[in-house]
């Protein structure tokens, strides 16, 4: 996977444009969740626009992807914002080095649709999330898309990359659900390609760890 996104990390943003208001709408509401001076990670960031937006709440953010190309791209926008606080490394979302509980939040967003097995990531992810911490979850749901589908999602499959699941809100909640970690929160953010924002907040006590 992060051959294609060193490949493809120019236009990424542009891309992303196609869509532009879900996506400006989820990087609100994300930067919006993160508790003030939390310590965030944030996985398969891409160009880190979620990143960005949970620096403005957060203590520190951990900004990580698979493709050293993005995180290039994610460095010089916090850069040009001025943002000291955000930290870049490599970071493979189903292997993380950190120890358990490291991070108060934990974002991965639009990334669980592109992976074969999501359910390795999200209990990662969960891993690393602390006690009282939230798991913030953001995913695309192309399954609701429509007739339209999205320009979006057309200019990836152009360029040879496709996703792994076409997600509803209601099969989104459902996959979420089944792993049994904590009770599932879920808003959705209606546009061109609909947004599902995920949220878990991780019991103090152990349970549902």
């Amino acid at each position: 996977m992060s051959t294609f996104w060193d490949r493809w990390a120019w236009f990424y943003d542009l891309a992303e444009w196609s869509n532009r208001k879900v996506n400006a709408a989820a990087r609100t509401r994300v930067g919006e969740l993160v508790p003030p001076g939390a310590r965030v990670l944030d996985c398969a960031a891409g160009t880190g626009e979620f990143s960005l937006a949970a620096a403005k709440r957060a203590g520190s953010v951990l900004c990580t992807d698979r493709s050293e190309a993005m995180l290039d791209r994610a460095r010089g926008k916090a850069k040009k914002r001025g943002l000291s606080n955000i930290e870049f490394a490599v970071r493979d979302i189903t292997a993380l080095p950190d120890p358990d509980g490291s991070f108060d939040a934990v974002i991965a967003g639009n990334v669980l649709h592109l992976l074969p097995e999501p359910e390795k990531a999200v209990r990662e992810l969960w891993r690393v999330t602390s006690p009282g911490g939230q798991l913030i979850l953001p995913t695309y749901l192309q399954g609701k898309a429509g007739a339209a589908y999205g320009t979006m999602i057309k200019i990836y499959q152009g360029v040879g990359f496709h996703y792994e699941h076409a997600f509803t809100p209601e099969t989104y909640r459902e996959f979420l659900e089944r792993l049994e970690l904590a009770p599932v929160a879920l808003e959705v953010i209606s546009g061109g390609v609909p947004e599902g924002i995920g949220l878990l907040e991780k019991p103090i006590g152990g349970a549902h760890s």
